[in-house]
């Protein structure tokens, strides 16, 4: 596939703007001249097409996928192949996916409210029920592939791209099509797929919206998988004590490993929903897009829709290596409540004009001379950025120029404030070891859970930038009290 098809046309349509790439395709907004209307066109990726017989299931799932009509189902238009590139046709829905809403709602510290979780379990259903109904299977349900209109409708979408992709088997590549995270265990052993094991992909959904987070993760994608076969599920009220345990009870339902002991239809889980929804307030009319304005020029799906598989060997190892005693960064994860990388950013450099502020303050009421003898102190509150920035994004990596900038504006503090200049002769070799070091605390932190790096990302990005401040401020007092 070429790396963009902006400006270029796909049969009818003009490709306007990329959209985003999933696991299994590109999305692009294109034109339709005759109609003139915008459409959301994907365009599978041919790797990851088997070319033996893809061309006559692409068919047989297009005509299925495209005869769905129900109001939470996107509206796909027209199956098409040109150039060897496969491509279909959806109406072009503006508003958050799921997966920008519960993100919006993670980096705010707060939980879905239940009112705008019941109702957006009641439109899946529906929309499950009716596909169920005529023979079409998702196979690939997670937040990402829920979209949330103006309305607050919830639609879905990306219908039956597994079974056109590769029927949820192992390809001749060695490849599993589905999302490990949200994939029941038996689409994830065998490949095989039935309408319950959608149910299963929606109760884990339906467990990240009341938790912030799905029942299992881990390091590798066998060791998730290992995880929906044989870990039990954590109560989800161990993580929000606000869950009703009538919801609860739906959520470890259609969590069981045996597909016998779940839901056997989304009409027997909207039945259970039933009892809840009348006891719960009817929420405001929520109107979709403040979390990612509109689905353009954001990635349309955004967990990955491939994961390597290896053998029952392998698997057995894996298992065997992940029931070890975890390591200390592991079992300590911070509680540090995230910020926006925007307000982070904000709040470093209103904390830099403040500081800015009070040196100019020691200047005046001093000798005039501070600038001079604290200049490093500069130096700190750019690593403080970089720590606050760390904070926001929850990513250690930044970790790796903040401690340099922090460590070599020490070295510098102390050589203006001294004035023993000469002393660099011996301190250059402490550089390495300063390399060394903020290479490897951010590595060490990435080693384990991606919400375990998040939480030291945070931790230690709030740890740089309080200190980074901090020091900044004792460096000018330092240098007010010199002579």
């Amino acid at each position: 596939m070429p790396t963009s098809l902006e400006g270029q046309t796909l049969g009818k349509y003009r490709m306007v703007q990329a959209l985003g790439r999933g696991g299994m395709a590109q999305v692009y907004r294109a034109y339709h001249p005759t109609l003139d209307r915008y459409v959301a066109v994907k365009v599978l990726r041919t790797d990851l097409i088997e070319q033996a017989d893809f061309l006559e299931r692409f068919r047989r799932e297009a005509r299925a996928v495209s005869a769905l009509r129900h109001p939470a189902i996107v509206q796909v238009f027209d199956f098409d192949v040109q150039d060897d590139l496969y491509y279909m046709v959806m109406e072009l829905l503006e508003g958050d996916t799921l997966r920008a809403r519960l993100n919006d709602y993670r980096t705010r510290g707060e939980f879905m409210p239940l009112p705008e979780i019941v109702r957006i379990l009641q439109d899946v259903l529906d929309g499950l029920d009716y596909a169920h109904h005529e023979g079409v299977i998702h196979r690939d349900l997670k937040p990402s592939n829920i979209l949330l209109t103006r309305r607050g409708q919830a639609v879905l979408t990306d219908f039956g791209i597994a079974q056109i992709v590769g029927a949820t088997q192992h390809t001749v590549s060695g490849a599993l099509l589905g999302t490990l995270h949200y994939m029941a265990p038996e689409q994830g052993l065998e490949g095989v797929c039935d309408a319950r094991s959608d149910l299963y992909s929606l109760g884990i959904v339906l467990y990240e919206m009341l938790t912030g987070a799905p029942p299992f993760d881990a390091e590798t994608p066998l060791a998730i998988l290992l995880k929906h076969l044989n870990a039990p599920v954590p109560p989800p009220r161990q993580v929000n004590a606000n869950i009703p345990p009538a919801l609860e009870h739906i959520v470890l339902k259609a969590l069981a490993k045996d597909p016998a002991e779940r839901f056997q239809s989304a009409a027997e889980m909207r039945a259970a929903l039933q009892p809840l929804t009348e006891n719960t307030p009817t929420p405001h009319l929520v109107v979709s897009g403040n979390a990612r304005r509109t689905i353009m020029g954001q990635p349309f799906t955004e967990e990955n829709t491939v994961v390597e598989t290896r053998s029952i060997a392998l698997a057995e190892q894996e298992k065997k290596r992940t029931s070890h005693p975890t390591t200390l960064l592991a079992t300590l994860p911070a509680r540090i409540r995230p910020v926006s990388p925007v307000s982070a950013a904000f709040l470093s450099l209103v904390l830099f004009t403040l500081v800015n502020l009070f040196a100019a303050l020691l200047n005046t009421l001093g000798n005039g001379g501070l600038f001079w003898r604290a200049w490093p102190f500069e130096v700190f509150l750019i690593a403080a950025l970089l720590g606050f920035i760390g904070w926001g994004t929850q990513t250690p990596w930044l970790l790796t120029p903040g401690i340099l900038l922090f460590t070599n504006a020490g070295l510098l503090a102390y050589t203006t404030l001294t004035g023993r200049w000469a002393d660099w002769s011996f301190l250059w070799m402490f550089e390495p070891l300063i390399i060394g070091l903020s290479m490897y605390l951010p590595h060490q932190m990435t080693r384990h859970s991606e919400a375990v790096a998040q939480d030291w990302g945070r931790l230690s990005g709030l740890a740089l930038g309080v200190l980074s401040i901090l020091t900044a401020c004792f460096v000018c007092l330092l240098a007010f009290g010199t002579p």
